[in-house]
Order: C-alpha cells, then structure tokens, then sequence
C-alpha cells in the first residue's frame, strides 16, 4: 500500500457492515461502554465500575504502545488515580472510559519515561513468529501513528473520534493510519493481501486483539488502593502548598519587621588616589632666596641706604 500526503484524506473503511453490527470484535483491545454513573449512585461505587469494566482492556492497549508491562500497569493505576481526582468532571464526561484511556494513552507515550532505568528496556518479545513482528513493527512506529493505529483499528474507535483524541485534523489523521498500516504490513512475515480497506481494517483488529490476549493477566491494584493511595496523596500535596504558604508569609513578615525604614548611603572605604596631578603655584624657594629674602627684610622699609661714593 503506498503512503499517503497529509493533505489527502484517504477512503477508510466503514466501522459498521451493512447490517450495522461490527465488522469484528476483540474484547482485549476494544474499547468498553461502561454505562454513565447516575447522579443518585455514590461516586465510589461508580468508580469501581469504571475500572472493572476498563482496566484489563486498558493494560493491554498500553502494552501495545509502550512493549513494557510494568509501565503499563502504572499507566493505567495513575490514570485512574487522576480520574478519582477529578471525579466531578470524570463522572458528567460523555465517554469516561475515553478519559481514562487519553490519560494513560499520555502517561504510557511520555518521552521523560526513557530517563528512568527501570523502564529503558523492553519486555521479552512474544515467543509466536506473527506476534513477535507485529509488536516490533508497532514499536518502531512513530508514537503518532502507533497511537492513531491502535485506536482506529484496534479500540474501533472512527476518524473524527481518532482525530480529535490524537488532537490532530481528520486528513493528518487519515494519513498517519494508512501510512501505519503500510509499514506494518511489511514486517509482517507472510502479509496478507485483504480485498478492500475495511477486510484490512477487521483483520489488523483481529491481530492485535489476539496478540493482546496473549499477554499474561496484569497485577494491577484494586479500585480501593487506588482511590486510598490518590486521596492520601492529594492530602499530601494539600499540606506541601499550605506548609509552603505559611512559611512564604512568615518570611515576609519577618522581612518587613526587620527590613530599614529608610535608604542609608555606606561610606565608601578609604583608599589611595593615584594619578593626581602635581600641585600648581610658585615653585619651592631654594637657600639662596631664602636669604636674599632674609637680607631684603631686615633693611629699612623706606629702601637701601644712600649710597656714598667711596674717595679711594
């Protein structure tokens, strides 16, 4: 299959057959449909139907987009620890399980994650020829289109819905899909060659719903320890920014009262000038004007005696 430019929205195939039922269905990979929480249903009890009904299917689409168990496992406990934080506009969301599933979509693609030795390399690959090139060609994927490709044939979601998850227009988006699904196919060791684009479409979420079956059950945490853990952290948190505004206005209070009430110069120090030049006036009488000057005084003010002419 050729890529295709961004500029040109490619026919993708209908979700639907013509008897309006899916073309296929994975229940490890697909998305769920949790009903929405009543407004008379406690928040706790509607929280742990979110995440029965959501978690498994969550780890496993993250596996798909990461490789690493244990940093999916804590992408989809720290989603649904943020969605508990915001319970009140998780709860009246039109697709809460769309929520949880952006936040661990972005919490598992964070590129700070290869900072962290833990989670630098990748699992073991599967042992099944197919499912060891379909996880390697998914990997290699740019992080774009491995997300816009597991979420348009793998969670069945359609092209606008795609689109606006990926935060990217409906032509990009169409794009970054065919072109996925071109790389895939060629790593694939026998590539099939579907009839249309929707036979593409139903066998590529075959594929990946069977290689995310394959994947061992997650041990992920209950709904009580994520709610427990996610309220003792924000009590935390709480108390981090009260402690750290106490103290910011104890310091400037102690500032205030301490702080000059007025500017006072400090005196420079004292140090040598140099570079000045030598004193002007008359210049340093030498010993023999010192007594011409001795002379000159000591004779009458009216002047020099008459002088008389000397007869020898």
């Amino acid at each position: 299959m050729a890529p295709t430019e961004p500029g040109t929205t490619p026919e993708l195939p209908d979700k639907y057959g013509a008897s309006g039922t899916p073309v296929t269905d994975s229940p490890s990979v697909t998305r769920a449909a949790p009903e929405t929480p009543e407004a008379s249903e406690a928040p706790a009890e509607a929280f742990d139907a979110l995440y029965k009904s959501c978690a498994a299917a969550l780890f496993h689409q993250t596996f798909l987009l990461t490789g690493r168990r244990n940093l999916s496992q804590e992408s989809v406990a720290r989603a649904f620890a943020r969605a508990w934080e915001h319970w009140p506009e998780v709860a009246v969301d039109r697709d809460p399980a769309g929520w949880v599933r952006a936040a661990a979509y972005e919490y598992a693609m964070s590129p700070w994650h290869r900072l962290r030795r833990t989670h630098r390399p990748l699992d073991p690959p599967p042992a099944e020829p197919g499912a060891r090139a379909l996880l390697g060609a998914l990997l290699d994927l740019p992080p774009s289109y491995r997300r816009t490709l597991l979420l348009y044939d793998g969670v069945g979601l359609d092209l606008p819905e795609t689109a606006a998850e990926t935060e990217a227009s409906t032509p990009a988006t169409a794009s970054r899909l065919m072109n996925a699904r071109a790389a895939v196919a060629e790593r694939l060791p026998e590539p099939a060659e579907p009839s249309s684009s929707t036979e593409q479409s139903a066998l590529l979420h075959q594929q990946l719903g069977a290689l995310a079956r394959a994947q061992p059950p997650a041990s992920l945490p209950s709904p009580d320890t994520i709610r427990t853990d996610s309220e003792r952290k924000a009590r935390v948190w709480t108390r981090a920014a009260i402690s750290f505004t106490v103290l910011l206005i104890g310091l400037t209070l102690f500032t205030l009262a301490t702080a000059p009430d007025r500017y006072e110069t400090p005196e420079s120090p004292a140090q040598q000038v140099g570079g000045v030049p030598p004193r002007g006036g008359p210049q340093k009488l030498t010993p023999q004007d010192l007594n011409l000057q001795k002379r000159l005084q000591s004779e009458l003010v009216q002047g020099p005696s008459r002088l008389v002419p000397d007869a020898g």
